[in-house]
């Protein structure tokens, strides 16, 4: 697979379509319609040829094609309403989106009819090709960049290797894993139910070897780490990749850094036997970061990178990283991004594809203790747009959401997310939602929050981002 975006093709009868019932149906009308005897059971256990090559053998040659045409027009009624999808089509459509992909399907079938069977069975891929057979698939499957293909037939992994995608072969058919294997089958699989996996660990690997490669180019770095699961994987690919001497790990202390993460973060870099520096950074003498308006993250990225930038040269390091993920490109409204990037950080993670579940799954085959841990943004981003930044706000915030969480911890009242949000006079609490009603109702919880004149309770729970809202 390259490093394009991913698309994956299918062929459609026993892969996505099973469609026997109507096909024995249709040659049993075509029969009494021409008084020849055709076995149907035995046709639809031969699906995968083109339907020429299955009539020839109750046809004379001179009656093929007229047969073939009566046997399409027939397929509309007797076949297409009583289409079923394979088990575990949809998920496996489901599971190319997810990977953000698109979906080919390229088969024998004539378009217009694979094209109403998909619809029967609730189907929508991005582009059908039909008329293709065997080695032919292949002019499709590359015209379409198809990566990986996926079929039941001989045929279909044939196809495949003309077309030069990845070969994924599914016992569904009438060949079996050793005739798939010897027709060039990459991968076998007993059924699309195993798709969804195999997918998610095929495209992890594709784009942890990219991100392998992208580290190699950049040749050494210093890792901009906040001690978050994005930048704390980032440091450990790095350090797997190139070696822990050339690899730093950098962690700002400002006000806006709890506490409790610079501790952890201390204890995951001597973990991994990689150097640690702790420089410090002055947002605070930025009046666009003081103003806290909605461009506040340039602010602090810029002071961030403008510290680090000297000091990777210091260190001999030839580049600063951090650890945006493909997710954070497209999440809409990110200021700090651009302001890394106008300064010349690279962006490994995103560079590579890795979206924030990936992310989190490549920290899982590493063991790292941050696969799973919540989203811990910093303390800035609890105070509401157009509310001066300062140090006394950022402790009040940090204190009311340690002492929440001990009240918490004391009721056995476990919360994964957690936020307090400054908005001036009031505090706003954002927990897991399904805590919510339980802590509107317990005051004696929501009183561990100090320092604000009024607490209440974001009835929709714990949002990411959630002061965007406000803008």
């Amino acid at each position: 697979m390259s490093s394009a975006p991913l698309v994956v093709g299918f062929d459609l009868d026993l892969t996505l379509l099973d469609a026997r019932r109507g096909i024995v149906a249709t040659y049993a009308e075509i029969a009494a319609r021409t008084g020849v005897p055709i076995d149907g059971e035995l046709a639809a256990s031969r699906l995968g040829p083109p339907l020429e090559q299955e009539l020839a053998n109750w046809f004379p040659a001179d009656e093929v094609a007229g047969a073939a045409t009566l046997y399409r027009e027939l397929y509309v009624d007797h076949a297409v309403p009583v289409s079923e999808a394979m088990p575990g089509a949809a998920r496996a459509v489901e599971a190319v989106r997810r990977e953000g992909g698109r979906v080919v399907v390229v088969t024998a079938k004539a378009e217009w009819l694979a094209r109403a069977s998909l619809a029967a069975i609730g189907i929508e891929p991005d582009v059908v090709v039909g008329w293709l057979w065997a080695a032919a698939k292949g002019d499709a499957i590359r015209e379409h960049g198809v990566h990986i293909y996926v079929g039941d037939h001989e045929g279909d992994m044939r196809g495949a290797r003309a077309g030069g995608a990845l070969s994924v072969g599914l016992t569904t058919g009438s060949h079996d894993a050793d005739a798939l294997s010897a027709a060039g089958a990459d991968v076998v699989l007993g059924g699309l139910a195993d798709f969804p996996d195999w997918l998610a660990g095929a495209v992890l690997d594709r784009r942890l070897a990219a991100l392998s490669t992208r580290l190699t180019e950049l040749g050494s770095v210093l890792v901009a780490f906040s001690g978050g699961a994005d930048s704390a994987f980032l440091l450990a690919w790095a350090a797997r990749t190139l070696g822990p001497g050339a690899v730093v790990a950098a962690t700002a202390v400002s006000p806006s850094l709890p506490a409790a993460e610079l501790d952890a973060a201390r204890a995951f870099v001597a973990a991994l036997g990689v150097r640690h520096v702790l420089p410090s950074t002055d947002e605070q003498s930025r009046p666009g970061y003081l103003a806290n308006g909605a461009d506040r993250c340039y602010f602090c990225k810029a002071e961030l990178t403008e510290t680090l930038g000297p000091l990777a040269a210091d260190l001999g390091l030839a580049h600063v990283v951090t650890g945006t993920n493909a997710d954070d490109a497209v999440a809409g409204f990110r200021p700090g991004i651009r302001a890394a990037a106008e300064r010349g950080a690279a962006t490994p993670l995103l560079d590579a594809g890795l979206t924030k579940r990936q992310v989190r799954a490549a920290s899982r085959r590493l063991g790292l203790v941050t696969a799973d841990k919540p989203a811990a943004a910093c303390l800035a981003s609890r105070i509401a747009y157009g509310i001066e930044v300062t140090p006394s706000r950022l402790a009040r915030v940090e204190h009311a959401e340690q002492a929440l969480r001990l009240a918490l911890a004391d009721a056995e009242l476990p919360c994964r997310d957690l936020r307090v949000r400054d908005l001036g006079d009031r505090a706003r609490i954002e927990v897991d939602a399904e805590l919510v009603p339980t802590l509107t109702a317990r005051p004696d919880l929501t009183s561990a929050v100090t320092g604000f004149d009024l607490i209440e309770v974001d009835p929709r729970g714990f949002r990411s981002g959630s002061m965007n809202e406000l803008l």
